[in-house]
């Protein structure tokens, strides 16, 4: 659906909630439900991740039922990759999404181009992972030797900060940020690197945990989220504090309408996102024209 007139009546009830001025002092924001200082939150937020890198995978499985492989799926078909594009996959270190991309344009290669011709298309294509945690990134360079995809100078491997890209202006076909942008300090400052870094007619892609809006299914998500998920954490992870912080994480991310109005605050058009399973996550997207 498109956004950009049903946002206009409801920036001025919601944005303000979500917005550090109004629930916040200037100098602080959230850590979960927890007030902390804006220098600190990054640290926090990595050091969530640096525990939890081992197991993420599987965590996502359990946590999911699997769904997530799916919701991966469905967001890069939206991007509709194609050889030789230069893609940047930001807090993507365990390759999950970079993977699908580079599978998706192989297929397309193979049936579309000879096989003289594709390594070729190899070196032109490339996909950027870029990830603010090394440990992440670890994981997904140990995944891509496993799958064969080790040696490919298709996949670039990036530690980097969201909010501050070391891309070139208007460098990237695509961008996409999947289950990454709610842990970020500020929201407004990675849509606006998005932008940046995307070509005219780049496509900004955005797969989230989202919000559930039917109040019976709400209820038994929100007793799932907080009863379920930390207690599996500890028990499979060792760690309940950081899948604690998770699912907090998601109830101070923007409602669907709001965060697709920031999009187009930092100068997408065609802005429209896409619940799925009753709005558990969202897939927002834009253009930059």
């Amino acid at each position: 659906m498109s956004v950009r007139m049903v946002v206009r009546n409801l920036r001025s009830k919601f944005l303000p909630m979500f917005t550090p001025a109004a629930t916040l002092h200037s100098h602080a924001t959230s850590f979960g439900f927890k007030k902390v200082n804006e220098e600190d939150k990054s640290q926090l937020v990595g050091n969530v991740f640096t525990k939890v890198a081992s197991n993420y995978d599987i965590m996502n499985d359990l946590m999911s039922g699997g769904l997530h492989r799916l919701w991966k799926d469905r967001l890069v078909s939206k991007l509709n990759p194609f050889p030789g594009m230069k893609h940047l996959d930001v807090a993507g270190g365990t390759g999950d999404v970079a993977f699908r991309i580079l599978e998706t344009i192989n297929s397309v290669s193979r049936r579309a181009i000879e096989d003289t011709f594709e390594d070729n298309l190899h070196e032109e294509t490339q996909i950027f992972v870029c990830d603010i945690n090394p440990n992440m990134l670890n994981v997904g360079r140990k995944r891509a030797q496993q799958r064969g995809l080790g040696d490919l100078g298709s996949l670039v491997w990036v530690e980097g900060d969201a909010e501050k890209l070391t891309f070139d202006d208007n460098s990237m076909d695509g961008y996409t940020i999947a289950f990454g942008i709610r842990n970020v300090t500020h929201i407004e400052k990675v849509l606006a690197e998005a932008h940046r870094v995307l070509k005219k007619g780049g496509r900004f892609l955005c797969l989230e945990l989202s919000h559930v809006d039917t109040p019976v299914f709400k209820q038994w998500y929100d007793q799932y989220s907080f009863s379920v998920i930390p207690v599996l954490g500890e028990l499979v992870a060792g760690d309940r504090d950081s899948y604690q912080y998770l699912v907090e994480s998601v109830r101070r991310f923007p409602p669907q309408e709001v965060f697709a109005s920031m999009i187009a605050d930092a100068g997408f058009q065609k802005v429209e996102y896409e619940n799925l399973v009753g709005g558990v996550v969202a897939i927002h997207s834009g253009l930059k024209i």
